[in-house]
Protein backbone atom coordinates (compact mmCIF):
# COMPACT_ATOMS: atom_id res chain seq x y z
CA UNK A 1 0.00 0.00 0.00
CA UNK A 2 1.08 3.57 -0.59
CA UNK A 3 1.81 5.97 2.22
CA UNK A 4 -0.37 9.11 2.09
CA UNK A 5 1.19 12.42 1.15
CA UNK A 6 4.55 10.95 0.17
CA UNK A 7 6.14 12.02 -3.12
CA UNK A 8 5.98 9.34 -5.73
CA UNK A 9 3.68 7.18 -3.62
CA UNK A 10 5.57 3.96 -3.01
CA UNK A 11 7.79 1.19 -4.22
CA UNK A 12 4.85 0.23 -6.44
CA UNK A 13 5.21 3.45 -8.42
CA UNK A 14 8.99 3.10 -8.48
CA UNK A 15 8.62 -0.36 -9.98
CA UNK A 16 6.05 0.82 -12.49
CA UNK A 17 8.30 3.65 -13.65
CA UNK A 18 11.22 1.23 -14.00
CA UNK A 19 9.02 -1.06 -16.10
CA UNK A 20 7.81 1.87 -18.19
CA UNK A 21 11.42 2.88 -18.81
CA UNK A 22 12.32 -0.68 -19.81
CA UNK A 23 9.37 -0.94 -22.19
CA UNK A 24 10.27 2.40 -23.74
CA UNK A 25 13.85 1.25 -24.25
CA UNK A 26 12.67 -1.85 -26.11
CA UNK A 27 10.72 0.32 -28.55
CA UNK A 28 13.58 2.81 -28.72
CA UNK A 29 15.83 -0.04 -29.77
CA UNK A 30 13.49 -0.85 -32.67
CA UNK A 31 13.49 2.67 -34.10
CA UNK A 32 16.86 4.15 -33.11
CA UNK A 33 18.74 2.62 -36.04
CA UNK A 34 16.13 3.25 -38.72
CA UNK A 35 16.97 5.27 -41.81
CA UNK A 36 14.81 8.41 -42.24
CA UNK A 37 12.74 6.82 -45.01
CA UNK A 38 11.94 3.82 -42.80
CA UNK A 39 10.05 6.08 -40.41
CA UNK A 40 7.49 6.48 -43.20
CA UNK A 41 6.72 2.74 -43.27
CA UNK A 42 3.05 1.91 -42.74
CA UNK A 43 1.95 0.17 -39.54
CA UNK A 44 -1.20 -1.92 -38.96
CA UNK A 45 -2.99 1.21 -37.68
CA UNK A 46 -4.63 2.62 -40.80
CA UNK A 47 -2.99 5.84 -41.96
CA UNK A 48 -0.26 5.71 -39.33
CA UNK A 49 3.42 5.28 -40.08
CA UNK A 50 6.15 4.41 -37.61
CA UNK A 51 6.65 8.15 -37.18
CA UNK A 52 2.96 8.56 -36.27
CA UNK A 53 3.30 5.88 -33.59
CA UNK A 54 6.29 7.54 -31.91
CA UNK A 55 4.75 10.99 -32.33
CA UNK A 56 1.59 9.82 -30.59
CA UNK A 57 3.59 8.51 -27.62
CA UNK A 58 5.55 11.76 -27.42
CA UNK A 59 2.32 13.78 -27.62
CA UNK A 60 0.63 11.77 -24.88
CA UNK A 61 3.71 11.85 -22.67
CA UNK A 62 3.76 15.63 -23.02
CA UNK A 63 0.13 16.00 -21.96
CA UNK A 64 0.68 13.54 -19.10
CA UNK A 65 3.66 15.59 -17.93
CA UNK A 66 1.52 18.74 -17.96
CA UNK A 67 -1.15 17.00 -15.89
CA UNK A 68 1.43 15.92 -13.32
CA UNK A 69 3.28 19.25 -13.06
CA UNK A 70 0.45 21.75 -13.50
CA UNK A 71 -3.00 20.19 -13.07
CA UNK A 72 -4.88 23.47 -13.34
CA UNK A 73 -2.92 24.51 -16.41
CA UNK A 74 -3.57 21.12 -17.97
CA UNK A 75 -7.33 21.52 -17.58
CA UNK A 76 -7.26 25.03 -19.02
CA UNK A 77 -4.91 24.29 -21.93
CA UNK A 78 -6.40 20.94 -22.91
CA UNK A 79 -9.88 22.44 -22.86
CA UNK A 80 -8.81 25.37 -25.03
CA UNK A 81 -6.64 23.50 -27.53
CA UNK A 82 -8.86 20.46 -27.88
CA UNK A 83 -11.93 22.66 -28.10
CA UNK A 84 -10.42 24.64 -30.97
CA UNK A 85 -9.43 21.48 -32.83
CA UNK A 86 -12.82 19.85 -32.38
CA UNK A 87 -14.58 23.03 -33.47
CA UNK A 88 -12.49 22.94 -36.65
CA UNK A 89 -13.51 19.34 -37.28
CA UNK A 90 -10.11 17.90 -36.30
CA UNK A 91 -9.36 14.97 -34.02
CA UNK A 92 -6.83 16.08 -31.36
CA UNK A 93 -5.17 12.65 -31.27
CA UNK A 94 -4.78 12.51 -35.04
CA UNK A 95 -3.59 16.11 -35.10
CA UNK A 96 -0.89 15.43 -32.52
CA UNK A 97 0.32 12.33 -34.34
CA UNK A 98 0.32 14.03 -37.75
CA UNK A 99 2.22 17.07 -36.53
CA UNK A 100 4.85 14.91 -34.89
CA UNK A 101 5.16 12.61 -37.89
CA UNK A 102 6.03 15.63 -40.03
CA UNK A 103 9.13 16.34 -37.92
CA UNK A 104 12.61 15.21 -38.81
CA UNK A 105 12.87 11.64 -37.42
CA UNK A 106 15.97 12.44 -35.38
CA UNK A 107 14.24 15.42 -33.78
CA UNK A 108 11.10 13.37 -33.10
CA UNK A 109 13.13 10.60 -31.46
CA UNK A 110 14.99 13.11 -29.31
CA UNK A 111 11.70 14.74 -28.28
CA UNK A 112 10.16 11.42 -27.31
CA UNK A 113 13.24 10.50 -25.28
CA UNK A 114 13.39 13.77 -23.37
CA UNK A 115 9.63 13.87 -22.87
CA UNK A 116 9.35 10.41 -21.37
CA UNK A 117 12.25 11.25 -19.04
CA UNK A 118 10.50 14.41 -17.83
CA UNK A 119 7.26 12.50 -17.33
CA UNK A 120 8.94 9.88 -15.15
CA UNK A 121 10.41 12.62 -12.97
CA UNK A 122 7.06 14.37 -12.72
CA UNK A 123 5.13 11.23 -11.77
CA UNK A 124 7.72 10.28 -9.17
CA UNK A 125 7.08 13.60 -7.41
CA UNK A 126 3.27 13.33 -7.29
CA UNK A 127 1.91 12.76 -3.75
CA UNK A 128 0.39 9.31 -3.38
CA UNK A 129 -3.15 10.48 -2.68
CA UNK A 130 -3.30 13.00 -5.54
CA UNK A 131 -5.55 12.37 -8.53
CA UNK A 132 -4.31 13.92 -11.73
CA UNK A 133 -6.70 15.36 -14.30
CA UNK A 134 -6.83 13.54 -17.60
CA UNK A 135 -8.76 13.34 -20.85
CA UNK A 136 -10.81 10.60 -19.21
CA UNK A 137 -11.40 10.08 -15.46
CA UNK A 138 -8.75 11.54 -13.10
CA UNK A 139 -6.12 9.04 -11.98
CA UNK A 140 -3.31 8.65 -9.48
CA UNK A 141 0.32 8.49 -10.55
CA UNK A 142 0.58 4.67 -10.53
CA UNK A 143 -2.46 4.41 -12.79
CA UNK A 144 -1.04 6.98 -15.18
CA UNK A 145 2.29 5.12 -15.27
CA UNK A 146 0.43 1.87 -15.99
CA UNK A 147 -1.52 3.53 -18.79
CA UNK A 148 1.68 4.89 -20.32
CA UNK A 149 3.29 1.44 -20.14
CA UNK A 150 0.25 -0.13 -21.82
CA UNK A 151 0.28 2.43 -24.62
CA UNK A 152 4.03 2.15 -25.11
CA UNK A 153 3.76 -1.62 -25.42
CA UNK A 154 0.71 -1.46 -27.71
CA UNK A 155 2.12 1.12 -30.10
CA UNK A 156 5.42 -0.70 -29.91
CA UNK A 157 3.58 -3.76 -31.21
CA UNK A 158 2.45 -1.75 -34.24
CA UNK A 159 6.05 -0.72 -34.88
CA UNK A 160 7.31 -4.28 -34.43
CA UNK A 161 4.68 -5.56 -36.86
CA UNK A 162 5.67 -2.94 -39.41
CA UNK A 163 9.30 -4.00 -39.16
CA UNK A 164 8.63 -7.72 -39.02
CA UNK A 165 10.25 -7.83 -35.57
CA UNK A 166 9.31 -10.15 -32.72
CA UNK A 167 9.57 -8.80 -29.18
CA UNK A 168 10.33 -11.12 -26.27
CA UNK A 169 7.34 -11.13 -23.86
CA UNK A 170 8.23 -10.18 -20.28
CA UNK A 171 6.67 -10.02 -16.83
CA UNK A 172 5.71 -6.42 -17.65
CA UNK A 173 2.70 -7.88 -19.44
CA UNK A 174 1.08 -8.33 -16.05
CA UNK A 175 0.47 -4.58 -15.81
CA UNK A 176 -1.30 -4.58 -19.16
CA UNK A 177 -3.34 -7.66 -18.35
CA UNK A 178 -4.39 -6.14 -15.03
CA UNK A 179 -5.49 -2.96 -16.76
CA UNK A 180 -7.43 -4.97 -19.33
CA UNK A 181 -9.29 -6.75 -16.54
CA UNK A 182 -9.98 -3.58 -14.56
CA UNK A 183 -11.55 -1.98 -17.64
CA UNK A 184 -13.99 -4.85 -18.24
CA UNK A 185 -17.00 -2.75 -17.22
CA UNK A 186 -15.87 0.16 -19.39
CA UNK A 187 -15.59 -2.13 -22.43
CA UNK A 188 -19.28 -3.00 -22.16
CA UNK A 189 -20.28 0.59 -21.47
CA UNK A 190 -18.40 2.04 -24.46
CA UNK A 191 -20.24 -0.45 -26.67
CA UNK A 192 -23.60 0.52 -25.20
CA UNK A 193 -24.05 -2.88 -23.53
CA UNK A 194 -25.13 -3.71 -19.97
CA UNK A 195 -22.28 -4.78 -17.72
CA UNK A 196 -22.72 -8.42 -16.66
CA UNK A 197 -23.04 -8.92 -12.93
CA UNK A 198 -21.28 -12.30 -13.04
CA UNK A 199 -17.60 -12.22 -11.99
CA UNK A 200 -15.02 -13.69 -14.35
CA UNK A 201 -12.04 -15.76 -13.32
CA UNK A 202 -8.99 -15.03 -15.47
CA UNK A 203 -5.99 -17.37 -15.48
CA UNK A 204 -3.11 -16.40 -17.76
CA UNK A 205 0.13 -18.21 -18.38
CA UNK A 206 3.00 -15.78 -17.86
CA UNK A 207 6.11 -15.74 -20.07
CA UNK A 208 8.02 -17.69 -17.41
CA UNK A 209 5.37 -20.41 -17.23
CA UNK A 210 3.75 -19.33 -13.97
CA UNK A 211 0.04 -18.55 -13.84
CA UNK A 212 -1.40 -15.12 -13.07
CA UNK A 213 -4.93 -15.09 -11.68
CA UNK A 214 -7.74 -12.60 -11.17
CA UNK A 215 -11.28 -13.06 -9.90
CA UNK A 216 -12.86 -15.69 -7.64
CA UNK A 217 -11.58 -19.22 -8.15
CA UNK A 218 -15.08 -20.66 -8.19
CA UNK A 219 -16.53 -18.27 -10.78
CA UNK A 220 -18.70 -19.96 -13.41
CA UNK A 221 -17.30 -17.66 -16.11
CA UNK A 222 -13.60 -17.79 -16.90
CA UNK A 223 -10.88 -16.88 -19.40
CA UNK A 224 -7.75 -18.98 -19.86
CA UNK A 225 -4.72 -18.68 -22.11
CA UNK A 226 -1.31 -17.04 -22.64
CA UNK A 227 -0.78 -13.63 -21.03
CA UNK A 228 0.69 -12.36 -24.31
CA UNK A 229 -2.47 -13.26 -26.20
CA UNK A 230 -4.67 -11.57 -23.61
CA UNK A 231 -2.59 -8.38 -23.80
CA UNK A 232 -2.74 -8.41 -27.60
CA UNK A 233 -6.50 -8.74 -27.28
CA UNK A 234 -7.18 -5.98 -24.75
CA UNK A 235 -4.96 -3.54 -26.65
CA UNK A 236 -6.84 -4.59 -29.81
CA UNK A 237 -3.63 -5.53 -31.63
CA UNK A 238 -4.96 -8.96 -32.63
CA UNK A 239 -8.39 -10.32 -33.50
CA UNK A 240 -10.04 -12.64 -31.02
CA UNK A 241 -10.04 -15.48 -33.56
CA UNK A 242 -6.26 -15.32 -33.99
CA UNK A 243 -5.49 -15.89 -30.31
CA UNK A 244 -5.25 -18.95 -28.08
CA UNK A 245 -7.74 -17.80 -25.46
CA UNK A 246 -10.56 -19.99 -24.21
CA UNK A 247 -13.72 -18.95 -22.39
CA UNK A 248 -16.30 -20.60 -20.19
CA UNK A 249 -19.69 -18.94 -19.75
CA UNK A 250 -21.60 -16.24 -21.60
CA UNK A 251 -20.20 -13.31 -19.58
CA UNK A 252 -16.63 -14.25 -20.50
CA UNK A 253 -17.41 -15.02 -24.14
CA UNK A 254 -19.29 -11.74 -24.59
CA UNK A 255 -16.44 -9.77 -23.03
CA UNK A 256 -13.47 -10.90 -25.11
CA UNK A 257 -14.52 -9.53 -28.54
CA UNK A 258 -15.05 -6.05 -27.04
CA UNK A 259 -12.29 -6.03 -24.41
CA UNK A 260 -10.03 -2.97 -24.36
CA UNK A 261 -7.49 -1.66 -21.88
CA UNK A 262 -7.56 1.95 -23.10
CA UNK A 263 -9.99 4.83 -22.75
CA UNK A 264 -11.87 6.29 -25.68
CA UNK A 265 -13.64 4.64 -28.60
CA UNK A 266 -12.60 1.08 -29.49
CA UNK A 267 -11.71 1.84 -33.11
CA UNK A 268 -12.03 -0.72 -35.88
CA UNK A 269 -9.54 -3.18 -34.40
CA UNK A 270 -7.80 -5.86 -36.44
CA UNK A 271 -9.50 -8.19 -38.88
CA UNK A 272 -9.24 -11.95 -38.32
CA UNK A 273 -6.21 -13.40 -40.09
CA UNK A 274 -4.79 -9.98 -40.98
CA UNK A 275 -2.17 -9.64 -38.25
CA UNK A 276 1.17 -11.42 -38.01
CA UNK A 277 1.65 -13.61 -34.93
Amino acid sequence: MTEPNTPGGSAVLTGLLADLRAESEVLDGLVAGLEPQQWAASTPARGWTIAHQIAHLAWTDDWSDRAARDPEGFVTESGRIFGELLAAGADPVEDGASRGAAEDPAALLARWRSGRGRLAEALAAVPADTRLPWLGPPMKAPSMATARLMETWAHGQDVADALGAVREPTARLRHIAHLGIRTRGFAFTVHGLPVPESPVRVELTAPDGTVWTWGPAGAADRVDGPALDFCLLVTRRRHRDDLSLTTTGDAAETWLPIAQAFAGPPGEGRKAGSSPR
